[in-house]
């Protein structure tokens, strides 16, 4: 990661200004006069923030805030740079530095994307594929951590095998975003203070001060509100970076003595140390409890090179961790996809001691042969150098070497997706093969549909987002609201509610609903399933239910459509979801049908993946209907109770009265564990259409 800084043109590993003033008259100096020199305690800095991202990541599976520190040294360093270029009135020449910064950045990220494609392609499953496909896109960009906020990952799950092998780049396009913000900053006040006659030092400082104050305060409130989110987000960071500029801007006017700075160095790296094992930042980071690595990082710079023997700089100034730094760029972007696909390939959702150390050593060589052999050999060629425009054909001649087998993969994908439209009924009829009098015309090379790289992404939704009359004002549920594009003059509305297992089923209802002129909104949480007021939900869940409850109450349509049902895995158990029956009754007393349908089958372990592996045919993947399907459907128990409800059992077509398979009629049935792949919904759209027509008393 620290890479990034080694980079900052001018400032070759750790070259910087010292940041002590010269001693007072008649008073003995306490720290080295002001001069350029070679700062190793930032190098060992480094490498301590490095060695702790990496043993957290293996050995502890925790945050250790080693991210943090790297934040705010890239922000120090390139300070004194822009500082150092207004005060020897130098141009800032910002395209010349951004060409510069990022020719050197890039051929160590190429190396690391091609190498970790190669090895997702041999050792993770095709269903993983797209995902990393489309992360890795991100991450060549620079903007993964706008992605990974879009999926709401979580970073801190514990079973690093189901994690994105490129999912760490979230920091280095963070550091890339600001590497472009802070140099138009800097650049903008150095005019200003030219035009003016104004301090450059002080005008930073005032600016970035606020950008601290800002950023820090937005952090906190989106920290306490939706800390997966704000992990991620890049503004919920600038303050980590200010803080850096500010340091460096504000310590050359500051002088400890020297006992004053060795207390300070052994303080900063014991805080660094112990901050990922106190504080729980699977909670509370990005927010104001950052501020324990980070000013933790600030006290060890501010301490800088104490020369006295009871220093902490005398072991960060080391010659292995000096080393190390060299190499913690590499080390950073090789330790996670290692880390990821080592645990994928052997089944394991977390390293232990020995597996852990092979992880590490791995990382460590192959960072060993990065910096020598791709990123110190173009950090040092000079031809780029020479015009702005050689800069950019090495950059884009990167950029080439990196998107050509993504490109590739993705042509792949769409001559895949062409040739399954192609294909004829009679090779995927899906459910229609349970259907009685089917006869089974499959060809002997059909594909089995959606293709096992397009099984991740063959999700139902609806055609737009909610819009006009039909757009919630709670932003929660403006943000996962979805909308076909029947306008007002629909001649019925529909409004569906629930989780994903819901979602599904908009394959199927969504098209019925087009032919027939339906409106259909769709208010949709992930692991939110319908049931008001659950005391075992969380308060997010049920404030989005809630919410979606007053929204229906707001627009009385003719039906809310949900899941009335809930399946335990690889079980026949199967109940009523929470609350059901008031659930029902609440909205026939607001004029409203309700229409349930009963859940699917679910299972203990990856149906799909199973069949993928070991063959469609196997008896590992396939489960005896009795042993995952209640034998009378829980809605036996209400049927007959409501005033206007209807209730809709399609499990006769993911199960055959014997065995519950993964495929049927040469399509994937699930996507996972307990989800219905789009295709195989569709495949059921025709039953669908008529069991709706039979159980609502509707007429086409």
């Amino acid at each position: 990661m620290d890479a990034l800084c080694n980079s900052l043109e001018e400032l070759p590993n750790v070259t910087t200004s010292t940041i002590r003033p010269p001693a007072r008259p008649n008073r003995r100096a306490t720290g080295p006069v002001v001069k350029s020199t070679f700062r190793p305690e930032i190098q060992g800095l480094r490498s301590l923030a490095v060695l702790m991202v990496v043993s957290y990541h293996i050995w502890i599976g925790r945050v250790s805030g080693g991210v943090d520190v790297f934040l705010l040294i890239s922000a120090f360093l390139m300070t004194l740079q822009f500082t150092s270029r207004f005060k020897q009135r130098r141009p800032m020449d910002l395209l010349r530095h951004w060409l510069h910064l990022f020719r050197r950045l890039l051929p160590a990220v190429v190396v690391v994307l091609l190498g970790t494609l190669a090895a997702t392609f041999a050792f993770l499953p095709p269903t993983r594929w797209v995902e990393v496909v489309h992360q890795a896109w991100a991450s060549l960009f620079y903007y993964e951590n706008w992605l990974l906020q879009t999926l709401a990952v979580n970073y801190y799950a514990t079973d690093h095998s189901l994690a994105s092998p490129v999912q760490h780049f979230w920091s280095l396009s963070i550091q890339g975003q600001v590497f472009i913000l802070w140099p138009v900053i800097f650049a903008v006040i150095a005019v200003i203070c030219r035009k003016f006659d104004l301090r450059y030092r002080a005008s930073l400082a005032y600016v970035f001060a606020l950008i601290f104050v800002v950023s820090l305060t937005y952090s906190t409130i989106f920290t306490a509100n939706n800390q997966a989110v704000a992990y991620f987000d890049t503004f919920a960071r600038l303050w980590e970076f200010a803080l850096g500029t500010l340091v460096a801007l504000i310590l050359p006017a500051l002088d400890f003595s020297k006992p004053v700075r060795v207390v300070m160095g052994w303080i900063g790296v014991a805080a660094m140390l112990s901050c990922g094992i106190l504080l729980q930042v699977q909670t509370a980071f990005p927010g104001f409890v950052a501020l324990w690595p980070t000013l933790a990082a600030v006290a060890v710079i501010a301490a800088g090179q104490t020369g006295s023997r009871f220093g902490v700089d005398r072991i960060l100034s080391s010659k292995f961790l000096v080393r190390l730094g060299d190499n913690s760029y590499a080390l950073y972007l090789w330790h996670w996809p290692i880390l990821v696909i080592a645990l994928a390939w052997s089944g394991k959702d977390h390293a232990g001691w020995l597996s852990g150390t092979a992880i590490v050593a791995l990382a460590l060589v192959l960072a060993f042969l990065t910096t020598k052999y791709v990123e110190k050999p173009f950090r040092e060629w000079k031809w780029p150098e020479v015009k702005r425009r050689r800069a950019a054909i090495s950059i884009a001649v990167c950029l080439a070497l990196a998107c050509t087998p993504l490109l590739g993969f993705e042509y792949k994908q769409y001559l895949d997706q062409k040739a399954a439209e192609t294909q004829a009924f009679n090779d995927n009829p899906g459910a229609h093969a349970l259907l009685p009098g089917y006869v089974d015309q499959v060809s002997k090379d059909a594909k089995t549909l959606p293709t096992a790289e397009q099984l991740p992404e063959d999700w139902a939704h609806l055609g737009g987002t909610c819009e006009g009359d039909s757009r919630p004002e709670d932003k929660s549920l403006q943000e996962n609201c979805q909308q076909n594009g029947v306008g007002d003059d629909a001649t019925k509305s529909i409004i569906v509610l629930g989780d994903s297992h819901a979602q599904q089923w908009l394959a199927a209802l969504g098209p019925l609903a087009e032919a027939e002129h339906w409106k259909v909104t769709a208010l949709l949480l992930g692991g939110c399933p319908f049931m008001p007021d659950n005391a075992d939900a969380d308060q997010h869940c049920n404030d989005f239910n809630s919410a979606a409850s007053k929204y229906v109450a707001a627009h009385t349509p003719d039906s809310v459509f949900m899941v009335g049902t809930k399946a335990a895995p690889s079980s026949p158990d199967e109940e009523l979801v929470y609350g059901f029956e008031q659930t029902v009754t609440n909205f026939n007393d607001l004029g409203i049908q309700v229409v349930a349908i009963r859940d699917n089958p679910r299972f203990d372990h990856n149906v799909t993946e199973c069949a993928l592996s070991k063959g469609v045919d196997s008896s590992e993947c396939k489960s005896d209907q009795h042993d995952v399907l209640a034998a009378e459907s829980p809605f036996a128990a209400v049927q007959g109770k409501f005033g206007n409800a209807a209730f809709l059992d399609m499990t006769d077509l993911l199960c055959d009265g014997v065995q519950c398979p993964s495929v049927i009629g040469n399509v994937f049935v699930y996507l996972d564990d307990n989800h219905l792949s789009k295709t195989y919904v569709t495949s059921m759209g025709e039953m669908f259409d008529e069991r709706w027509f039979a159980a609502t008393g509707w007429t086409r």
